[in-house]
């Protein structure tokens, strides 16, 4: 109860935890406990609120058997066919990823479900009734991940496939014991909080894994790697020697694959997933769920699985006519691939028109230098709705400068889409892209806009 003195007079308001009866005030009980001004490198970090919160708790993370899930880039699509692998092997599983694209929900799923708006309610009432025991302020995503793990426990799942926030060793996620840790990849993002160099990043996601589970790595550089190796660990399986994709092959809706690992080979099944990364992002989810059963895979089971994979704004088609394609490639390495994906495996016969929006702190000279902007026919910018948006006209400003010949200032992720729909023929390409936060806000407006 909270006690205030008015006139006088002591009165009693209600405790906060009674105010969370549904979804809004679940979200605005969140909204209170997100910084957006904490920003630089973590001097100090700690795992001590989200293990005195889980511990008041019950400690529902120890509920279920998890594999966790790193990566500078690809974890997401990683985790999402990890956890269709395990659906097609008939175990209940929990999936835990972030960030979301348009409703919080996304990020706490159960067997492809997303957790309902009432129980969201309920789990972070749960916690807010538990804040004031611990007698620390949980973050956003602490608050987060305790209630993944509370509806994880709450519906049995057998496994939960949880995907880092950022980077690893100081991650509220990692409080778990996984049977089995993966590491996708490795390259330069979040410096704020880690680095300058590669060999420091790595080091941050080198702390998920653990001296009783087996360490899956798809990063291959010798030096990062011997990073991973020198973490206590049961099994350490590497990219290139226990497994790796022999066939990788542009086709209709995806891509044809042939995946060996040390205990079989997996010959010519389709993933409905556009790049050749997302091919490399199938096998090290192979070679993490024979790591959890220890035993290979059933080749039915994997050619169900992949069928049902999707995995929204990561290179997602909305239309056909013109072609729009969302993807929310953010840093560097993931603009990259996100380019070349798009420029080497759809060939539209009309322009190519980049939508594009990013965050602060990251350098967008060299974001628009790895989309390849100054390729695309017109860049039409926005700003992110997001606090740390980087605002349309200095993303424009900088577009200019490297060359790009048609640039258009808008102020909003949805006018920019407008405006490249009205400007586009059905021959034209348009791919909207720089951060999750443009991609989360483009899919509701191109599915009200779009026929």
């Amino acid at each position: 109860m909270v006690r205030v003195v008015c006139r006088g007079h002591v009165a009693r308001l209600p405790d906060p935890v009674l105010l969370i009866v549904n979804f809004a005030a679940a979200l605005s009980y969140l909204d209170e406990h997100a910084s957006y001004e904490k920003t630089g490198r973590i001097d100090t970090p700690s795992l001590d609120v989200i293990t005195r919160l889980l511990e008041a708790l019950g400690d529902p993370h120890r509920a279920f058997k998890v594999i966790h899930v790193t990566g500078t880039n690809g974890k997401g699509s990683t985790t999402a066919i990890i956890s269709r692998l395990l659906v097609a092997h008939g175990l209940r599983v929990g999936t835990y990823s972030s960030p979301h694209l348009e409703s919080v929900r996304e990020r706490i799923q159960v067997d492809g479900e997303s957790i309902g708006e009432e129980t969201f309610a309920g789990v972070v009432a749960d916690i807010a009734r538990v804040e004031s025991i611990i007698g620390r302020r949980p973050s956003y995503f602490e608050i987060l991940t305790a209630g993944a793990f509370i509806h994880f426990a709450n519906e049995a799942v057998d496994v939960a496939v949880v995907e880092v926030g950022m980077l690893g060793r100081w991650d509220a996620t990692n409080v778990v014991s996984p049977e089995v840790a993966v590491i996708t990849n490795i390259a330069l993002d979040h410096t704020e909080f880690a680095g300058p160099a590669l060999e420091d990043i790595a080091r941050e996601k080198a702390g998920i894994i653990k001296a009783e589970g087996s360490a899956v790595i798809g990063e291959t550089r010798p030096e990062l790697v011997d990073i991973f190796r020198d973490e206590p660990h049961d099994r350490f399986v590497l990219r290139g020697e226990e497994f790796e994709v022999r066939d990788n092959f542009l086709a209709v809706g995806g891509r044809q694959l042939t995946v060996t690992t040390r205990r079989a080979a997996y010959d010519d099944v389709f993933l409905p997933l556009h790049g050749q990364h997302q091919g490399d992002n199938a096998a090290i989810a192979i070679a993490a769920v024979e790591e959890f059963f220890d035993a290979a895979l059933p080749i039915e089971v994997v050619q169900e699985a992949f069928s049902s994979v999707v995995v929204p704004g990561r290179f997602e088609i909305v239309s056909h006519q013109p072609l729009v394609i969302l993807d929310g490639a953010h840093n560097p390495a993931g603009s990259d691939v996100c380019a070349s994906v798009f420029m080497n495996d759809f060939q539209p016969e009309g322009r190519r028109i980049l939508v594009v929006g990013s965050l602060r702190p990251r350098d967008i000279d060299d974001v628009l230098s790895a989309f390849r902007a100054d390729e695309f026919d017109v860049v039409i910018t926005c700003t992110a709705p997001s606090p740390r948006a980087c605002e349309s006209r200095v993303i424009a400003a900088a577009a200019t400068a490297m060359g790009c010949d048609d640039v258009i200032v808008c102020d909003t992720v949805e006018e920019a889409g407008t405006r490249a729909l009205r400007d586009a023929t059905a021959e034209d390409a348009i791919l909207v892209t720089g951060s999750l936060y443009v991609v989360g806000s483009a899919r509701p407006h191109f599915r009200r806009v779009l026929p």
